[in-house]
Formats: structure tokens, sequence, C-alpha cells
């Protein structure tokens, strides 16, 4: 694999990476914020969430996207001047959508806190929040061009900055407001993302600062010709608008749930406070655990978009092929352990993060979610990276469908109850991700090897699973408890899945000179089997 062809691939790396310690940052810091505003500031604080998130996804869940496609296509071909043009097109419509949001949310914040929150106090959080907005959009437009150089440094380092800079402010703001009220100190906790959002703006503000000479130099020597900025900007929105309604189904889909599940739960014959336990053992115990993963495979759909673009600039379809074909295969090499192992061990998992073994319940059957949501984003990455845009949006929002179905149907049998909630999940993303998979097979002339892509994965993951159970039980019966056994499962997987993979070939040197210190190892497997010659 020449650089350029695993150029996607470390850059994934890089956005894994900075993902994971986001998402730890993320988890951490709710623990003792919690304990300081009690349950009704977090009430408050989460109250403003859903309706930032729905604003912030229509002004960056498409346009970064299609910035960095855009630019990537452009670079490919040199043509340096158009490429800078698209940027700064979209920096002018980011900067405009963002602004108008967050006026939207400002001027409807009362009038949302007392008509669709129902509660006044949570006015506070939503005007402090709702600056974010602005400062997000502009910061997608930085990220989008760097990704569209195929530069994922800069966008990994303002993801952590960013929610450093979060975390701090949530619990120095927090902690000066909270003498004033509980709402006070929500509204402080809120406005942790405007200064995460300030912070990692600044940061690309200043990478940017500091590569444009040399940016610039490449753009003056390029040709002339450029687009109007009239055209760039169609161009931007007809390729971001199904991005953005695609990333609309997902919030909808979980509106859903609150609306469904909570009530058939109550219809199969559990109380209101029985019905919520289960709901928040779904979404707020099993389903966070489930989002983990999907880093890596977010992060890889995000490489792939500028790299397959790139290679149908340069009308290279053999090398778009190679390209979906490393990203599917990385996707289930990492996907197929994470669910067996989540399956394995999913009461003890739950029992150690939460101390609560009965969220297993849901998480053993939403573990096998974790294939199916992986390879429905990575698809989804290689169907946007072909400029199929709305392929996507449609097999989603199929899945959806039969989601919601089987949602509505099963939970409310009694012997089932809160698994065919999980299930549903399953079956959507199954659904979407099956769709996608021909779709993205087909537009990218990928052949699927059964063979090296799944088989040997799968085999891998399953003599995983068998041994990580057994170590578990000895584990337990030798009388260490739960914490060490489930951790020292999770080492023993790590360790077996490796070892099985490598011994059936399921793992090449494409792949192993993209972990630290695989350059080392791959010489050290060199050398046993040059002695074993």
């Amino acid at each position: 694999m020449t650089e350029r062809q695993s150029s996607f691939l470390k850059g994934a790396m890089v956005l894994t990476a900075a993902g994971f310690l986001v998402k730890v940052l993320g988890a951490v810091y709710r623990i003792p914020l919690a304990m300081m505003i009690k349950e009704e500031g977090m009430g408050l604080y989460q109250m403003a969430y859903p309706i930032y998130v729905t604003l912030l996804s229509i002004s960056t869940a498409g346009l970064p996207t299609a910035i960095s496609k855009m630019v990537a296509g452009e670079v490919a071909v040199k043509r340096y001047r158009n490429a800078y043009r698209i940027f700064k097109v979209s920096l002018i419509v980011l900067t405009s959508v963002g602004a108008v949001l967050t006026l939207v949310l400002m001027l409807n914040a009362q009038f949302l806190a007392e008509r669709v929150l129902g509660n006044p106090k949570a006015f506070y959080p939503l005007i402090s929040i709702s600056p974010a907005i602005f400062f997000v959009s502009v910061m997608s437009c930085f990220r989008g061009f760097f990704q569209g150089l195929q530069d994922m440094t800069p966008s990994a380092l303002s993801q952590v900055v960013e929610q450093l800079g979060r975390v701090i402010a949530v619990f120095v703001l927090a902690t000066i407001l909270l003498p004033r009220g509980v709402e006070y100190a929500a509204a402080g906790a809120a406005f942790g993302p405007v200064v995460g959002a300030v912070a990692g703006l600044l940061l690309l503000v200043f990478v940017y600062s500091r590569k444009k000479p040399q940016l610039f130099g490449s753009f003056e020597e390029s040709n002339s010709w450029s687009e109007s900025p009239l055209i760039v900007a169609w161009k931007l929105f007809a390729f971001a608008v199904p991005i953005t309604l695609g990333g609309l189904i997902v919030p909808v889909m979980n509106l859903a749930d609150a609306a469904i599940v909570t009530r058939r739960l109550q219809d199969a014959g559990f109380s209101m406070v029985r019905a919520t336990e289960l709901y928040g053992q779904l979404t707020g115990m099993a389903a966070p655990i489930i989002n983990l993963p999907a880093v890596m495979t977010m992060s890889i759909a995000a490489s792939l978009v500028p790299s397959i673009s790139e290679a149908l600039a340069l009308n290279n379809r053999q090398l778009v092929a190679r390209r979906a074909e490393t990203g599917i295969r990385v996707t289930l090499l990492f996907a197929l352990p994470a669910a067996v192992g989540l399956f394995v061990l999913a009461e003890p998992a739950c029992a150690l993060l939460y101390d609560s073994t009965e969220a297993g319940i849901p998480l053993s059957v939403l573990s096998w979610g974790i294939i199916f949501l992986a390879l429905q984003q990575t698809t989804t990455g290689l169907l946007q990276g072909v400029g199929k845009t709305m392929v996507p949006v449609r097999n989603l929002a199929f899945g959806a469908i039969f989601k919601v179905v089987i949602n509505y149907t099963l939970t409310a049998v009694p012997a089932v109850n809160i698994r065919g909630a999980a299930l549903g999940t399953v079956v959507g993303y199954f659904i979407a991700s099956l769709l996608n998979l021909i779709s993205a097979l087909r537009y990218t002339g990928t052949a699927l090897n059964l063979k090296s892509m799944v088989l040997k994965p799968a085999v891998s993951a399953a003599a995983m699973g068998i041994l990580v159970h057994q170590f578990y039980k000895l584990a337990t019966s030798a009388g260490f408890g739960n914490g060490i056994a489930t951790l020292g499962s999770i080492g023993v997987g790590v360790l077996v899945y490796a070892a099985v993979l490598l011994a059936v070939g399921g793992v090449g040197e494409d792949e192993l000179s993209l972990l630290p210190g695989g350059t080392r190892l791959i010489g050290w497997l060199r050398g046993i089997s040059f002695r074993r010659r």
C-alpha cells in the first residue's frame, strides 16, 4: 500500500484516538457535575441539549462533509485556487447559518422553555448554550477544509482542545454560579460548549495561519480558473442537504423511542416508574457503550469521503475500489470483536460501569448492532465519496421504519419488553447497512471477499468470545471481584483476537503498519517467518 493509498486510514487512526479521548472526557466529567448540581440541575442542563443538537445538525451535519469532498476533488487535479474559493465561500455560508440559528434559539428560548420543555428555568441554559452554534459552525468549516486536504491532525487536535475547554468551563462556571441558584449553575454548565468551541476554533485559526504561506503559495502557483461563488454555494448545498436530512433521522428515531418505548412497556403491564427505569437502561446505559466502538468507524467514514473523492477526480476506479475494500475490511476487523466481546461481557461490563447487571439485558441484544452500525457509517462515507448522498439517507429511513414497527410490536410483549426495543435498533441498522453495502459495492466497483473480509475476523472473534467467557468464569470462581475479572477478560480478549487473527492471516502488513509500533511488529513477524523457512 502506497503512502497515498494508506493516508485515509492513518487519518482515521488520528481521528479515532482523538475521538476516544473526547468520549472519555465527556463521560467522566458528568459524574462529578451531577454530584455538584444534583438531579434538578442535570435535568435543566440536559433539557437544552436536544434542541441545541438539532439546530446544530442543520448547520454542521452536511456542509463540512461537502467541503471535505469538494476540496479533495479540486486538490487532486491541482485546481488549488478553486479549492481555496470553496473554503472562502463555505466560511461565509457557515458563518451566516451559524449566526442565524444562534439568533433563532436566543429569540425563542423563553417559548421553548415554557411551552415545549415545560420548565421556565430551562430558559437560562438555552440562552447560555446558543452561541455555541455559531462558533461550532465556523469551526466545522476549518475542519472540513483540512480534511479535504487529507490532513486530519488539526481536526483531531481541535476536538481535544474543544472538549478540554468545555470540561474546565463547565466546572468553573457551575461552581461560581451555584450559590445564585441551580438554574444559574445549569446555565454555567451549558456555557461550557461555547468556551470549548471558541478554544477549538482559535486552535484551528492558529494552525491555518501557520500553514497559510505554504497553502497560499500553491494557490497562487495554480491555474487561475475558479468557479463563481454562487456556483460553489449551489454545489455545497446540493451535496450537503441530503446529508443533513440523513443526520436528522437518528435524532428523530431517538424521539420516536422516547414516545413509544415507555408507553408500550406500560401496555405490557409495567408501572410508569419501572418503564422509565427500563428505558433508562437502554438509552442511558447500554446505548452509550455501543457508541464507543462507533468512534472508529465514524473516523473511517470521515477519512473515506475525501480519499474516495480524490480517487474519482483522478479517474482511478481501481484506487476507488481498493480504498473502499480496505475501509470495509478494517471496519469489520474492529466491529466483529467489539460485538462479540460486549455480548459475552454484557452483564459484567454494566456491573462494572453502572453497578447494574440488569442493564446488561438490553446490552446483550444491542451489542450485535455494533456490526451493522459500523458498516452503515463506513458505507455511508463511501457513498458520500462517490456523490450518492441520497442513497444512505433513503436506506437509513427505511431501516428506521423497521425499527419503529419492531419497537412498537415487541416492546409490548411482557416476556420480551425492553429487549424488543433493543432488537428494533439492531434490525434497523441491519437493514440500513445491508442496503448501503449493496449500493456501495456497486458504485465503487468493489468485490466482497467473504473469506478475508468476513470469515477470518469472524472466526477470530468467535474464538476470542469462547476464551473470554471461560476466563471470566475461572476468574470469578477463583475469588476475584467482578472488576478485576472483567478487565482481565478484556485484556485476554484483545490478546486472543490478535493472535488468532495473525494465525489465520486475517490482518496484513497494511493494517499492522497503522498501529503504534507496527513497523517493529512487522519486522519481528518477518523474522519469525524467515527462521521457520
